[in-house]
């Protein structure tokens, strides 16, 4: 064994030296991701297994792994620490509970003996275990048992010898999870978190033996099991009603981690993890509502960091065999059937109610945004996702796909494009395409419709975007407040327009411009018969002889959509037209019964 890690004559593992082998570990896990994510056919073949495992490991190289340390115990901890907080996905969550066990079992030592190590690694086991509401056998929790066991059985004079042992039979009981889960079984693959905390301890051993902290010892993939995982294109055990995977990251102080497990079992979910300590908790299931999952846990501490992951989505991406995948964000507002249709996947926007925080359209439903801000007393704020979350889905869907296009929300407008430039030049620059729409609402959703309608016809990224940079200009928007009181008060009109305009009666029309603003284009006298004289005054503006394709947003107003849908078809040749409820990125601005038209040439 390799020096750095042994002090003689007493075989000791230093902190240091525990440090460069988890390193080893975590790049190891990191540079197999893709495998991971295509033979993730467990609990449900979402394809992202190894995306969560890098983002969770991913957490800990930049944080606990960064710096230098001379205790074990305190590594350890902040190990633990960082996992929770970055944990992500059923595996992320296992493993970041048995480096919580794993830690609080060592304690605040500064060198680990042989014997305390493997206490501490069955201590880590247990923890993990016990983090699920239904542990399964044939999973991680199989291999991490395996691994523990060696630890306890198997001689620790020589540690290389002892460790290169444990290895091996967490390698067995690897090769043993099909026989203990029938879907891996039919699939041809072993569990995919499973492989990940294999490959973890892969890259421990390289460094024991070489010392060599870049040594990511990649292994050959196994072709019989990528064949097999590729054409694996069902859903297995998945349960249809709980679609979301779910995530938040509860602080406190006192958890009661049974009170939270009884709340999430209320709700009759699945997959249930939770994973930390008495002040952090990461909390993992699969449920129908992740809104609901998350105002349960805010009786217990402070939701921070919540996501929400839609599985069949990503197990269609898994399954499917186009070459770009196409994403966009909460603020394009389009048919929910066509966002299927064309799996299209999205990146949510966050909306602020005082100090909660929700996921818009995954943790804070439209219609529940509406009755918020109809009953409310706080104004509501919206902010661009994070670079993060953006990281995470580009990394998913290129796991999957050759490339990917993000069709998003105007520039001029909000700063969500600039998160997902970010995220693209951190990850694959080359594969990751970001597409300012100049638009919003229904113009964006417009834009992304087209955009996923060429992808599954075969288009590859550079036809995709001349096609998006032909639509731009040609793809309007406009939109009628009612009531601009929440205009103004969200800054998006001076507040002496608000007197002038009641005092007019006018009924104001915004329109967003070329530069991708929206600005005021005119209004009408009277609140009387809107609808109707809106679809009139858009008509106007079009070319009456052209086919179009358009979008009706309203704002908690579907008899005014309805009506102005209606009246449109009777004004200008509508070839295909849809009608949705407009989400945050409009309805936090123009307030309730605000309708918005948006339309685009039909070839």
């Amino acid at each position: 064994m390799n020096a750095a890690v042994l002090d003689q004559p007493r075989a000791l593992i230093r902190g240091p030296a525990l440090r460069r082998a988890l390193i080893a570990g975590a790049r190891r896990v990191i540079s197999q991701r893709e495998l991971l994510n295509k033979i993730n056919v467990f609990p449900v073949p979402d394809g992202d297994t190894g995306t969560n495992l890098a983002f969770t490991l991913g957490g800990v190289l930049a944080g606990a792994l960064s710096r230098r340390t001379q205790g074990a115990g305190d590594l350890l901890r902040r190990v633990g620490e960082d996992a929770v907080d970055g944990a992500r996905g059923n595996s992320g969550a296992i493993l970041a509970q048995f480096f919580t066990g794993l830690a609080e079992a060592v304690g605040p030592v500064r060198a680990l003996e042989p014997e305390a190590l493997a206490r501490a690694v069955r201590a880590g086991a247990d923890s993990a275990r016990q983090a699920l509401s239904d542990p399964r056998e044939g999973t991680i929790l199989s291999v991490i048992a395996a691994f523990a066991d060696a630890l306890e059985r198997r001689s620790h004079g020589d540690l290389g010898a002892w460790f290169r042992g444990a290895l091996e039979h967490s390698q067995r009981a690897l090769a043993n999870t099909p026989n203990q889960l029938p879907v891996l079984a039919r699939a041809g693959v072993v569990d995919a978190g499973a492989q990940g905390f294999v490959d973890l301890l892969e890259g421990i051993h390289d460094f024991i033996a070489s010392g060599a902290v870049d040594s990511v010892g990649a292994a050959e993939e196994a072709p019989g099991d990528l064949e097999a995982a590729l054409a694996h294109g069902e859903m297995g055990d998945a349960d249809p009603g709980h679609r979301w995977c779910s995530e938040c990251l509860l602080v406190g102080e006192g958890l009661d981690k049974a009170g939270l497990r009884a709340a999430i079992a209320g709700l009759g979910s699945s997959c249930v993890v939770i994973a930390g300590s008495q002040t952090r908790l990461r909390l993992h299931a699969h449920v129908a509502d992740p809104s609901a999952m998350f105002e349960a846990a805010a009786r217990f501490g402070l939701v921070e960091g919540a996501k929400a992951d839609d599985m069949h989505a990503q197990a269609r991406t898994a399954a499917g065999s186009i070459a770009v995948a196409v994403i966009t964000d909460s603020a394009a507002d389009l048919p929910a059937d066509e966002m299927q249709r064309l799996n299209i996947h999205m990146v949510p926007a966050r909306v602020n109610f005082g100090d909660q925080d929700y996921l818009d359209k995954v943790g804070l439903s439209t219609a529940e945004f509406y009755r918020k801000l109809r009953t409310g007393t706080v104004l509501p704020r919206t902010s661009q996702p994070p670079p993060g979350d953006f990281r995470r889905q580009f990394e998913f869907l290129l796991s999957h796909h050759g490339s990917l296009v993000y069709v998003g929300l105007s520039r001029a407008i909000s700063g969500t494009l600039q998160s997902a430039e970010t995220a693209a030049q951190r990850g694959h620059p080359d594969r990751t395409h970001v597409f300012d729409t100049a638009n919003a609402s229904g113009g964006e959703g417009l834009m992304v419709m087209r955009a996923g309608e060429m992808a599954m016809q075969g288009a590859d990224a550079p036809a995709i975007l001349a096609e998006m940079a032909r639509l731009r200009p040609l793809t309007q928007t406009w939109a009628v407040a009612r009531d601009i009181r929440h205009a103004v008060r969200g800054g998006r009109m001076p507040a002496w327009a608000q007197p002038v305009v009641e005092w007019l009666g006018l009924t104001p029309i915004a329109k967003i411009n070329p530069a991708g603003r929206m600005g005021m284009a005119g209004g009408m006298f009277g609140k009387s018969n809107v609808p109707a004289r809106f679809a009139t005054y858009v008509a106007k503006r079009v070319d009456r002889s052209q086919a179009w394709r358009l979008i009706v947003g309203h704002c908690d107003a579907p008899g005014d959509g309805e009506t102005l849908l209606a009246a449109l078809r009777t004004r200008i040749n509508v070839r295909e037209g849809w009608l949705v409820e407009s989400g945050s990125a409009i309805g936090a601005h123009a307030g309730p019964g605000a309708l918005v038209v948006s339309l685009q040439p039909l070839d």
